[in-house]
């Protein structure tokens, strides 16, 4: 995302730019030309040269003389350029592929008309124009087919450099980067003492990538740094829109919101204050323990913790325009984030956990946000079963991940689908765990008296014929008989 700046700062960008030795595989100085054709051209290979060297941005600037960089001013006007009977901007989003963003500003620098074209770095596959893809190659623009190390490294580019470690803003100060990082909570959440001195400090921010040295001078905060520790996420604006939303609603349905709230904190700043606002929103029970009444949260700390910190860890940063949301009902909480799972959803149980975002899920984890590798929906689903909640569901619609957890019910009241998904989640929990399903074991899951047993059975029978439940011992009686979640047996034999 290319973010709206002040005249100001965009001439103060130009002659920045200004000051480099030539022309970059990023960079270009132009006069008065204005083909289509030819600035299509540019646009891919300028988005892929930022690529190649780690830039957040490259730029094409028209009324700069290109051997003397100086500003000469130009005729070129995009906002009245046209391709045939299309506008010009619209013409050229109709021929890159992909989407990329790209940003026209017109503007005056010492006195001259000045164009600055903005344009976002590709990224996962390489930008071209008209189904071919283009690239710098000293000062000019040539097809990337033809250089085919350039090809072979930018595609290097895409399979090394992960979401967090490419630029949220470049060239910033020590002192803003300590301004825009609330570095504090880094040195709390390690529980280290805050070195003496800003060097130190940004030393230890650099040694975890949080931040990271610019050839131009001062720092790169990468999107690690931001994501985790910024003090306002609106101060980056490729991120800014991954900031965890709260919503609670009036009844069941998203008609009436009562409250909204938009948690603009880093992760590691504000997951915490997440939680306690979360909790503070879930609707309680009362309950009686030694003859004192007390409330009870509707929903069980442990799990909404976990669920939270997944949704943060493994959303799909690269889905543009939304971010993690918890979304509050009156008998139930959905907990839903970009992106669809690595894993299958039903296999959330005994599968490890894989993440688009490994560097962001450890450092998490080194922060004690959330439990160690693969137990952490173990716990979810466990503590659904102590407090004998409806089981979770897990659901991955339209590209998203979905979590939702029910508020209590009792057994009389669940329609089939929620007994039949207790009873596979509870066979994948005891599978893991290495205990057996039984009935006794269900008659625990449900709080089913013992002398109640059939009423354990007919739930066992009704789950094996839903095919999500097999039995492990069709031989033996019924009383001794144990069950397994269906992929268990394959692995038996």
């Amino acid at each position: 995302m290319i973010p709206a700046r002040s005249p100001e700062y965009l001439a103060g960008m130009v002659r920045e730019l200004l000051l480099l030795p030539s022309e970059t595989e990023w960079v270009e100085f132009k006069g008065n030309n204005n083909n289509p054709e030819t600035i299509g051209k540019n646009i891919s290979a300028l988005a892929n040269g930022a690529a190649v060297n780690g830039k957040t941005s490259a730029s094409a600037i028209w009324g700069i003389d290109d051997e003397t960089h100086a500003i000469v001013g130009t005729n070129f006007s995009p906002s009245t350029a046209r391709k045939g009977n299309e506008p010009l901007e619209t013409w050229l989003y109709s021929k890159i592929n992909p989407n990329i963003e790209f940003r026209f500003n017109e503007l005056n620098v010492d006195g001259q008309r000045v164009v600055l074209l903005e344009i976002e770095p590709a990224s996962r596959q390489p930008v071209s124009f008209g189904g071919e893809d283009f690239i710098r190659v000293g000062g000019s623009t040539r097809s990337l087919k033809d250089y085919p190390e350039k090809q072979r490294t930018l595609w290097h580019v895409f399979d090394q450099i992960t979401f967090e470690n490419r630029v949220a803003v470049e060239q910033v100060s020590d002192e803003d980067t300590l301004q825009n990082l609330y570095y504090p909570a880094y040195f709390d959440l390690l529980d280290r003492s805050i070195p003496d001195g800003r060097a130190a400090i940004l030393n230890a921010l650099k040694d975890d990538k949080l931040i990271a040295r610019c050839d131009a001078g001062g720092w790169n905060i990468s999107n690690l740094g931001a994501v985790l520790f910024a003090r306002n996420l609106n101060d980056f604006p490729q991120i800014r829109r991954k900031a965890m939303r709260v919503i609670q609603y009036s009844g069941a349905g998203r008609t009436e919101t009562l409250r909204e709230q938009e948690v603009v904190n880093g992760y590691a700043v504000g997951f915490q204050g997440i939680i306690e606002y979360i909790m503070a929103l879930v609707p309680t029970n009362e309950v009686f323990e030694h003859s004192l009444r007390r409330s009870v949260p509707m929903f069980p700390e442990i799990a909404v913790r976990e669920l939270v910190a997944n949704a943060l860890i493994h959303q799909d940063f690269r889905i543009t325009g939304a971010g993690p949301m918890v979304e509050i009902f009156d008998s139930r909480i959905e907990i839903t984030n970009p992106g669809r799972p690595l894993v299958e959803t039903d296999r959330f149980v005994d599968s490890p956990p894989r993440s688009l975002n490994e560097t962001l899920a450890s450092m998490m984890r080194r922060f004690n946000f959330c439990e160690e590798r693969g137990s952490g929906i173990d716990r979810v689903v466990q503590q659904a079963e102590f407090y004998q909640l409806p089981a979770p569901l897990f659901e991955a619609p339209n590209g998203f991940t979905r979590t939702t957890l029910f508020a209590q019910k009792p057994l009389a009241e669940m329609d089939k689908t929620d007994r039949v998904r207790a009873c596979y989640l509870h066979a994948c929990l005891r599978y893991v765990m290495r205990l057996p399903m039984n009935n006794a074991s269900i008659r625990e899951r449900f709080g089913i008296a013992e002398k109640n047993s059939s009423q354990a059975s007919r739930l066992l029978n009704e789950s094996v014929d839903s095919g999500l439940v097999i039995i492990r011992d069709p031989e033996v009686g019924t009383k001794i008989r144990t069950y397994l979640p269906y992929w268990a047996g394959e692995l038996l034999y």
